[in-house]
């Protein structure tokens, strides 16, 4: 879930930056500091925007450096366990798929992707189902549900799982009644382009 936050800290701006505006050199040191930081009650920090009612610099003897205090916003996104989602499949290996999610990568294992047996195909780098026939591969768009949720002090070491076993999950075709309601389009389409078939012939005889 994607939350935007109102936060109030205090900024130390070092005398190499002291070349920039105010506005500028705040912002930067807001972004170094906090972007791609997980907390675990805000979740992953995003991005940083809107400083602003920046107070006036305070200074410390034997610190060059100027201390603010500064309100700015913080985009942040934390996973919730059973949020649903639509990511994009990364890389497919033989244990499961990593699926994208926001700033980072969930793993679906092998045995959640679905309900049928799946076969890995190390060539094409996908999954095939054997009586379903369903398949999985690089790119291709899904929707996941969040299992578990372990989130550390970096990216990197925090772990999403995921799931697309329930009905309704996966890829938009392996829906129940995606192929039926694709067929009985088929099915109507054909009278409609027979007509006009028809009509175009009675309209062609009326002219001789």
């Amino acid at each position: 879930m994607y939350t935007l936050y109102t936060i109030r800290d205090v900024v130390s701006i070092p005398p190499k930056l002291f070349s920039m505006s105010l506005e500028e050199s705040v912002l930067q040191i807001l972004r170094e500091h906090y972007e791609r930081l997980v907390d675990k009650d805000l979740g992953i920090i995003i991005s940083i925007r809107n400083p602003r009612e920046i107070s006036d610099g305070r200074v410390i003897p034997g610190d060059g450096a100027t201390h603010h205090t500064v309100t700015f916003d913080a985009l942040c996104y934390k996973p919730e366990v059973n949020e649903v989602f639509e990511g994009e499949a990364g890389e497919i290996v033989e244990f499961g798929a990593f699926i994208s999610l926001g700033p980072l990568e969930g793993l679906v294992h092998l045995s959640q992707i679905t309900n049928d047996f799946l076969s890995y195909d190390k060539n094409s780098q996908s999954f095939v189902g054997r009586e379903s026939k369903k398949t999985l591969k690089k790119g291709d768009h899904v929707l996941a549900k969040i299992s578990t949720v372990s989130l550390k002090n970096s990216i990197p070491e925090s772990k999403i799982g995921l799931t697309m076993r329930p009905s309704g999950l996966g890829k938009p075709e392996w829906a129940p009644g995606a192929k039926k309601e694709e067929k009985e389009g088929d099915k109507k389409e054909k009278p409609k382009k027979e007509k006009a078939e028809k009509a175009e012939k009675k309209e062609k005889k009326e002219k001789k």
